[in-house]
């Protein structure tokens, strides 16, 4: 069926294509009676406005773009639905990237998105360096950074305290008993891996224990099950007694690795603690401890705080952060 033209929808309607245009963009600048007769015509006709000449016209398109690490990811799917509930609300599409933890393929989401003329950028950054960003945002195209502190970069931000997170974990792990601590995690340059890892390394130092390191590489059940059966491999002198996971992926990993491959049970063996208390923490074989991100909080804050500085035009940059709460459950020993 061929597209119905403004051309076909102002004769039809008997107004002049400017007006309809009127109707489409902006129909405040419309009698009432002007604009119910166009529109009885747009429905009649079944004519659908040209959303990208809408959007050259304004400079903008009606969507935010959400670049995470890792879509599958539990936490990641409850920050875009905090991150959707807020766009919903103010009109708004939400454009999703999965980046893959690859920060090439970070580049070329955010350059997309930044082509489409979305309203703002939401990322979770992949590496270290901010620079692509921060070059977007002197473009025109406004960025928050999601889970992640700025550094020296000048940038927004909404994210949680996890060198705070990790001493959390530790603490808990310590107040149990444990005396051979270890932390599981990866990458460890991932910026939140290592402030994690950070605050875990403190806490174990104030006690006078040592914290043995292992780097999953990734942060997927698969990653923490090989690590987990590495560790139950150990004799049991060298053996952690507990173990700090980056994330509940990780943690479910191990987990497995000691239930399914040796005689160990948790938390007797091998307490575990987790990172980020996705939805089914608790309802994995043994209840896993975690310490818990708001996720859909993050999200709904992102994009809240984003489009109050764009309303604003504010030149400056908000960093905002919350505070991780341990959830106590049956994969601890307790305190």
């Amino acid at each position: 069926m061929a597209k119905v033209s403004m051309r076909e929808v102002a004769a039809h309607a008997g107004v002049s294509i400017g007006t309809v245009s009127h109707v489409v963009n902006t129909p405040e600048k419309v009698s009432p009676e002007t604009l119910a007769k166009v529109n009885q015509s747009i429905s009649e006709l079944g004519f659908v406005p040209n959303a990208a000449a809408r959007q050259l016209r304004s400079g903008r398109s009606s969507s935010l773009g959400l670049v995470v690490l890792d879509a599958a990811n539990p936490f990641f799917a409850s920050v875009a639905r905090g991150a959707q509930d807020a766009c919903d609300r103010a009109g708004l599409a939400l454009l999703l990237g999965d980046s893959g933890t690859d920060e090439r393929r970070e580049g070329k989401y955010v350059d997309l998105f930044a082509e489409q003329r979305v309203n703002g950028l939401l990322v979770t950054p992949a590496g270290s360096d901010l620079s692509g960003l921060e070059g977007a945002s002197r473009r025109g195209t406004p960025v928050m950074l999601v889970d992640r502190e700025p550094g020296s970069a000048s940038l927004s931000s909404v994210t949680v305290d996890n060198v705070a997170g990790g001493r959390l974990a530790l603490d808990h792990l310590i107040a149990g008993g444990s005396v051979r601590p270890a932390f599981v995690g990866g990458p460890l340059t991932l910026p939140q891996v290592a402030d994690r890892l950070a605050g875990a390394t403190l806490r174990a130092h104030d006690a006078g224990l040592g914290l043995e390191v292992f780097d999953s590489g990734e942060q997927t059940i698969l990653a923490g099950r090989a690590v987990g059966q590495q560790i139950v491999a150990m004799p049991r002198s060298q053996r952690p007694d507990a173990v700090f996971c980056a994330n509940d992926l990780i943690a479910v990993g191990v987990m497995q690795a000691v239930i399914m491959s040796s005689g160990l049970t948790v938390p007797d063996d091998l307490a575990i603690v987790g990172y980020d208390d996705i939805d089914y923490a608790y309802s994995t074989i043994v209840p896993l401890t975690s310490v818990r991100q708001p996720a859909e909080l993050l999200g709904r804050t992102a994009v809240e705080t984003l489009l109050s500085e764009e309303s604003a035009g504010s030149t400056g940059h908000h960093n905002l952060r919350f505070t991780p709460e341990l959830i106590m459950r049956e994969s601890t020993k307790p305190e």
